[in-house]
């Protein structure tokens, strides 16, 4: 975590090299309406892409807003990526606040999935992808989690590539505690969490034919969102 008092805002758009940044008009507008900040008052930018900017206003024209960098920090990526691949959800919006949660945790990509028992298939990128963000300038991150399009679960399965490869059921057949010695050698997991209902007995066959280690969250049965948080804090603590 990044600590920073400068009211911190995202741009879509940086390539590394230019001095000056034209803000969108919706981030101008908070910018000079909302937060009322004057030209000379400092604010920080991120792209999402490790880059940590302090500028400077030079221009307060509330659709332009036009800032100068100052200074410039690059930061790693996270030591351990985490990817979480996790059925949609009727309730949409039980599962915004899944991905505003995994992003303040810091989960490196959100993988979203169409399974059998799966009963929503709408997906507002924008939207979803814009509650990320938020997430990230709340919790001050300077990496966004990379959010894909929705998946079909059996033609994605079969075609990752090795490592370690886990995913959460019910099941009460040979799963393992997530926080297993044994589970916790790889650096960068993945971990499917199924919808409502679980996945199907030949969806958990088919993760296992494909390398899946099978693991258990607990004792208590979670809400996907739920299964999802605690598997990102879980593998992001250990």
């Amino acid at each position: 975590m990044i600590i920073m008092s400068r009211p911190f805002f995202y741009i879509d758009v940086y390539d590394g090299v230019q001095s000056q940044v034209v803000l969108n008009e919706e981030t101008s507008k908070h910018v000079v309406q909302v937060l009322r900040m004057k030209i000379g008052e400092e604010l920080n930018l991120t792209d999402g892409k490790g880059s940590l900017l302090q500028c400077q206003i030079i221009d307060d024209n509330r659709k332009q807003c036009r800032v100068v960098i100052k200074s410039k920090t690059e930061n790693a990526k996270p030591d351990k990526q985490i990817t979480i691949a996790i059925s949609l959800l009727k309730n949409t919006n039980r599962f915004e606040w899944f991905l505003e949660k995994a992003t303040e945790i810091g989960v490196t990509e959100i993988i979203p999935l169409l399974c059998e028992r799966t009963e929503k298939e709408k997906f507002r990128f924008e939207r979803l992808n814009g509650i990320c963000i938020s997430a990230m300038l709340q919790s001050q991150q300077t990496w966004l989690p990379l959010l894909s399009e929705p998946v079909e679960y059996k033609k994605w399965i079969g075609k990752l590539t090795p490592g370690q490869k886990l995913i959460a059921h019910c099941e009460n057949e040979q799963t393992r505690q997530l926080l297993s010695t044994a589970l916790l050698l790889s650096v960068d997991p993945l971990i499917c969490i199924g919808p409502e209902g679980d996945f199907t007995p030949a969806e958990i066959t088919m993760a296992l034919d494909n390398g899946f280690i099978p693991v258990s969250l607990g004792e208590t049965r979670l809400r996907t969102e739920t299964a999802g948080v605690v598997a990102a804090t879980l593998l992001k603590l250990t």
